[in-house]
């Protein structure tokens, strides 16, 4: 599999809407962590789990807002004699 393959068919690089669902899922997860963290009262176990769990929600959602930011950044790219630079998009 080629690299640009590969990036395609990452979560974090996938524009289909159930990446989209998933980032929107992984936000709306990380608002209840916090809210439990700073409201309930948990015991140690409990709060390091939640947070560890935060932690890798947190860096997932890092990832594909860097790949999406990544894939707007080509899109709007520019050659030297100004004309837009393209390439072909794998469907697979």
């Amino acid at each position: 599999m080629t690299r640009a393959k590969a990036e395609s068919k990452s979560p974090a690089g996938d524009p289909n809407p159930d990446s989209l669902a998933s980032f929107e899922t992984s936000l709306t997860r990380l608002n209840e962590i916090v809210e439990r963290l700073e409201s309930s009262e948990l015991n140690l176990e409990e709060s390091l789990g939640l947070f560890e769990e935060g932690v890798r929600l947190a860096r997932a959602s890092q990832a594909r807002l860097d790949a999406a930011e990544k894939r707007v950044e080509e899109l709007l790219a520019i050659d030297e004699q100004g004309e837009p630079v393209v390439r072909e998009i794998d469907v697979d």
